[in-house]
C-alpha cells in the first residue's frame, strides 16, 4: 500500500511539472492566437478600420517576438546538457557476477534492471539517466559486455536508467549487504520507467541545464547575451517547478523503499550501518592520508582497499565497533568484479581528480604510489620539504645561531629553530615577504589567505589543534618570534601554491572538458584554509621528525586513520605533539628538549632537505 502511495504521488506531481510545461507553452502561442483571430476578423470584413489594423500589427509583431523566444528556450533546452556525475564505467564483461546480482535483484523486486553500472569514489549510490540527446548513449558500459533488457510489461517503457555504485562499498560490504543497500535504488528503476516521470525530469533536467549553460565563462557577447535571456525564463519555469519536482523525487524515494522492504529487511539495517561507518573511513582516508599525496602529484593508486584497512584499524582501536571486524571473513563485494585492483586504481585516480584536480591519466608529476611506498615517498618527502622552508624563511629573516653570529647561512639544524623560538624577543621589525603581493601578511596574522597545508602533521602530533579555535590570535603564539615565523610561512606556502602550475587534464572525454572549463572540477576543497599557527606546528614538527629520523634511527609511517606518524623505536611517537605546542603557544622549549633527549635525537646535526 505504501509503495502505491508513494507512486501516485510522484505521478501526480509529475503531471503537475508537465502542465507547468503545457501552460508556458500555451503563453507562448497565446499572442499568435490573438493574431490568427484578428486576421480572421479582417478577412471576413468584421475587423477593419484604422484601430484595427493598429491592433492586428501589434498583436502580430508580440506574436512573432513571443515565438521566436518560445523556439529559441525550447531549443536551448533542447541543446543543454544536463550535469552527469563523473563515474567509472562497469563493463558487463569485467563485472558479471556484479551485473547478475543487479538483476536477480531487479526480479524479485519487478522493475526493470539498470540499462549499465558505474562506480563513484563516494559513499553513496543512485540511479542516473544518461538518455539526453547531449549525453552519449546510456549503456557506454554494457555496450562491451551485454545489452539492456528489455522493458517490462507491454506499455512503452522509457530507458532504464545507470545504477551507480559507490566504490567504497564493494570493499567494505560483504555481497550480502551491498545487495541489501541497493534493494531500495534498483527499485527505483520501476516509478523511473514511468512516461509522465520520464518526461517531467527530462524537462527539469533540460531547465537545470540551461541554467548552467547561461553561467559559463567565457561565452561571446552574442552568445552571452542570448543565454542570459534564456537563462532567465529556464530560471523562472525552474523555480515554478521545484516543489513538484522535489515531492516527486520523494514519492519516487517512498515507493522505492516501501518496495524494497521484502528484500533482506533485517541484514539492510546492519548494511545502514556499514554505510554510516565507511563514509567516516573515506572520509578520514582522503582528508589526513590521500590528500598530502595529492598536493605532491602522487595519488594512491588502491584507496578502496586503504578503506578496508581503515576501517579495520578502527575496529581495533574503538570498542563500540568490535564487531565489524569479524564480518570480513565473508565474501567481500569487490569479489565481483573480475579486476577489482584495476578498478580500485581507476576509482581511485578518479577521486584524486574530483576531490584535488589532478590530470585524467599518470605523468611525470602526476604518478601512482602503493600504500607500501607511501611512508618514504610521500611521509618523509612532506616533511623534509616543510624542513626546507622553514630554514628558507629563517635565511631570509637572517637568522643565525648565536655560537655562529658571522655565518652568511646557518646549518639546517633543529637547534636553530628551537633557539630563535625560545629566544627573547629583540623587537626588530621584520623585512617583508620577498615576492609577496602587496604588504603580504600582517605580523602576527593568524590566517591563511589560500588553501593550506595537509594535516600530516596532526598524525605526529596525535592532537586536535581546534581546541584553540576561538582564542585571540595573539594569544596563542608564545612569543613575537613565533607569530612573525608564522606570518612568514603562511606567505610563503600561499606564493608557492599561487605559483603551482595547474596540469590540464589529459584527453579529457565531451564530459570531463565541459566540467573543466566550467571550473566543476575539483568539486570542493577537503581541508579548510589553515591558521599560521597551524602551520608554524606542521613545519617544525616537520623539522623535529627530520632530525629523529637522521640522528636516531626513527622513521617515518602511515597510520590509517590520522595519516603520516613518526615511528620512534617501531612504535608511534604520539608525545611529540604536546611539546611542539608548548613551544609555540607558550614558549617554552622544556618539554620538547626532554623529549627528544629521551628518544637520543641530536638537534645540534644538520639534516637532510630536499
Amino acid at each position: 500500500m505504501g509503495a502505491e502511495v508513494g507512486a501516485q504521488t510522484a505521478r501526480s506531481q509529475a503531471l503537475a511539472v508537465l502542465r507547468i510545461r503545457s501552460r508556458a507553452l500555451a503563453a507562448a502561442l497565446l499572442p499568435a492566437a490573438f493574431a490568427v483571430v484578428l486576421f480572421a476578423g479582417w478577412a471576413t470584413g468584421h475587423a477593419e478600420g484604422g484601430g484595427w489594423d493598429v491592433l492586428r500589427q501589434v498583436v502580430t509583431g508580440v506574436a512573432v517576438l513571443s515565438l521566436i523566444v518560445a523556439a529559441a528556450v525550447a531549443i536551448v533546452v533542447a541543446q543543454s546538457r544536463p550535469a552527469m556525475s563523473p563515474t567509472v564505467d562497469v563493463a558487463e564483461r569485467d563485472a558479471p557476477d556484479l551485473y547478475r546480482l543487479v538483476r536477480d535483484l531487479a526480479d524479485r523486486l519487478e522493475v526493470p534492471a539498470p540499462s549499465a553500472i558505474a562506480l563513484t569514489p563516494d559513499c553513496d549510490s543512485w540511479l542516473e539517466d544518461r538518455t539526453h540527446p547531449a549525453h552519449s548513449p546510456p549503456a557506454r558500459a554494457a555496450s562491451s559486455g551485454g545489452a539492456t533488457p528489455a522493458p517490462r510489461g507491454g506499455e512503452e517503457r522509457s530507458a532504464a536508467p545507470v545504477l551507480v555504485i559507490g566504490s567504497p562499498f564493494l570493499w567494505w560490504m560483504r555481497v550480502g549487504e551491498l545487495r541489501a543497500v541497493l534493494a531500495p535504488v534498483v527499485a527505483g528503476t520501476g516509478p523511473s520507467a514511468h512516461p509522465d516521470l520520464a518526461a517531467a525530469r527530462r524537462f527539469v533536467r533540460g531547465l537545470d541545464g540551461a541554467v548552467a549553460d547561461s553561467r559559463k565563462p567565457g561565452l561571446g557577447l552574442l552568445r552571452g547575451l542570448f543565454l542570459a535571456g534564456t537563462g532567465r525564463i529556464a530560471r523562472a519555469l525552474l523555480r515554478a517547478c521545484r516543489d513538484h519536482a522535489a515531492e516527486m523525487e520523494r514519492g519516487v524515494a517512498a515507493a522505492a523503499s516501501e518496495r524494497a522492504q521484502s528484500v533482506d529487511y533485517g541484514l539492510r539495517i546492519v548494511a545502514q550501518e556499514q554505510v554510516g561507518l565507511a563514509y567516516a573511513g573515506w572520509d578520514r582516508l582522503l582528508t589526513r592520508v590521500a590528500l598530502p599525496a595529492w598536493r605532491m602529484g602522487r595519488w594512491p593508486s588502491r584507496l578502496d582497499a586503504g578503506v578496508v584497512a581503515a576501517l579495520t584499524e578502527l575496529s581495533r582501536r574503538d570498542r563500540l565497533a568490535d564487531g565489524f571486524a569479524a564480518r570480513l571473513g565473508e565474501r567481500p563485494a569487490c569479489d565481483l568484479l573480475e579486476e577489482p585492483g584495476a578498478a580500485d586504481e581507476a576509482a581511485s585516480l578518479l577521486a584524486a581528480r574530483l576531490f584535488h584536480g589532478g590530470p585524467a591519466e599518470a605523468g611525470p608529476d602526476w604518478s601512482p604510489v602503493g600504500w607500501d611506498e607511501y611512508p618514504e615517498e610521500v611521509v618523509d618527502r612532506k616533511w623534509r620539504t616543510d624542513a626546507a622552508r622553514l630554514h628558507r624563511v629563517l635565511d631570509e629573516l637572517g637568522v643565525r645561531l648565536p655560537a655562529d653570529p658571522t655565518a652568511s647561512a646557518s646549518a639546517p639544524t633543529l637547534s636553530r629553530v628551537l633557539e630563535h623560538l625560545a629566544g627573547p624577543d629583540d623587537g626588530r621589525e621584520l623585512p617583508p615577504a620577498s615576492g609577496a603581493d602587496g604588504a603580504g601578511t600582517a605580523l602576527g596574522s593568524d590566517s591563511v589567505p589560500s588553501p593550506a597545508e595537509p594535516p600530516d602533521a596532526e598524525g605526529a602530533l596525535g592532537t586536535d589543534l581546534d581546541e584553540d579555535e576561538d582564542e585571540d590570535p595573539d594569544a596563542v603564539f608564545g612569543s613575537e618570534r613565533s607569530a612573525a615565523l608564522a606570518a612568514r610561512i603562511s606567505t610563503e606556502v600561499a606564493r608557492e601554491e599561487a605559483q603551482a602550475p595547474v596540469p590540464p587534464p589529459a584527453a579529457p572525454g565531451a564530459d570531463d572538458e565541459e566540467l573543466w572549463s566550467d571550473g566543476t572540477l575539483p568539486l570542493f576543497p577537503l581541508q579548510a584554509p589553515r591558521t599560521g599557527r597551524e602551520l608554524l606546528v606542521d613545519h617544525v614538527t616537520a623539522m623535529v621528525c627530520c632530525a629523529a629520523i637522521d640522528t636516531a634511527g626513527a622513521a617515518p609511517g602511515l597510520d590509517w586513520l590520522d595519516g603520516p606518524v613518526l615511528l620512534a623505536g617501531g612504535e608511534r611517537a604520539g608525545d611529540l605533539g604536546p611539546c611542539v605546542l608548548s613551544l609555540i603557544s607558550d614558549g617554552d622549549p622544556g618539554p620538547l628538549r626532554d623529549w627528544l633527549a629521551r628518544h637520543g635525537v641530536r638537534p645540534e646535526k644538520p639534516v637532510r632537505l630536499v
